[in-house]
């Protein structure tokens, strides 16, 4: 039977952010297999969010990031149950990386549950035409469709997102591994992302055309 050493929890404990005690059991379930027993601590801080999902969480601290020379800026508000806990380096860390994953990748919504109906409904649709013009089998036709729409909530919903330090984790993987450290219900309430030019009409020149203009004068 392989024995936990001293060096193996405090390599869990580097990759999860989670506490001794959690590191030490989930290596002990995993006998001594780092990545197995990162799985474990992420089954963990599922079943640890979900015991405090009926928690208020009315602390926090609205997080501001601006990149690339002003080009980009967010705002994300993520909520804790403490004031104490939001003034920690540990739930500030948290909210500095949330802010860089909404610059770098652009999520339209927090979770699936903030995406409209119709627009899922519009998407199956889309899904559905396209496989059958491609002369998909009818029998794989659903997967292939939901299949096409996790996709895109994995696109367009934050928690949902590949995490842009870790992508072998999810953005909601983070926050759990946070919750398990910290100890309490941590949420990501709102955000909102501004990028420069966004939305306005780009002027295109005819650079010939505006030579032969002055040419005229």
């Amino acid at each position: 039977m392989a024995v936990v050493t001293t060096d193996m929890i405090k390599m869990l404990r580097e990759r999860t952010g989670a506490g001794i005690m959690d590191c030490k059991n989930a290596l002990i379930k995993a006998e001594c297999d780092i990545d197995k027993a990162c799985d474990i601590l992420r089954e963990l801080g599922v079943a640890k969010a979900a015991k405090k999902a009926n928690r208020i969480a009315a602390e926090g601290v609205v997080h501001s990031y601006i990149h690339m020379g002003g080009k980009i800026g967010v705002l994300v508000e993520i909520n804790c149950e403490t004031d104490f806990v939001a003034r920690s380096d540990a739930f500030m860390d948290l909210a500095k990386d949330i802010a860089l994953q909404i610059a770098a990748s652009a999520p339209e919504v927090v979770s699936r549950e903030d995406v409209p109906a119709q627009r899922i409904e519009k998407e199956r649709e889309i899904l559905k035409a396209e496989a059958l013009n491609e002369g998909k089998p009818e029998k794989i036709i659903d997967k292939i469709v939901e299949g096409g729409i996790n996709k895109l909530y994995g696109d367009i919903c934050l928690l949902e997102q590949n995490f842009i330090k870790d992508p072998s984790k999810k953005v909601l993987d983070v926050i759990n591994e946070a919750i398990i450290k910290i100890g309490e219900k941590i949420t990501v309430r709102r955000f909102v992302r501004y990028e420069m030019g966004e939305g306005l009409e780009k002027r295109q020149d005819d650079f010939a055309s505006e030579v032969m203009s002055q040419m005229k004068k």
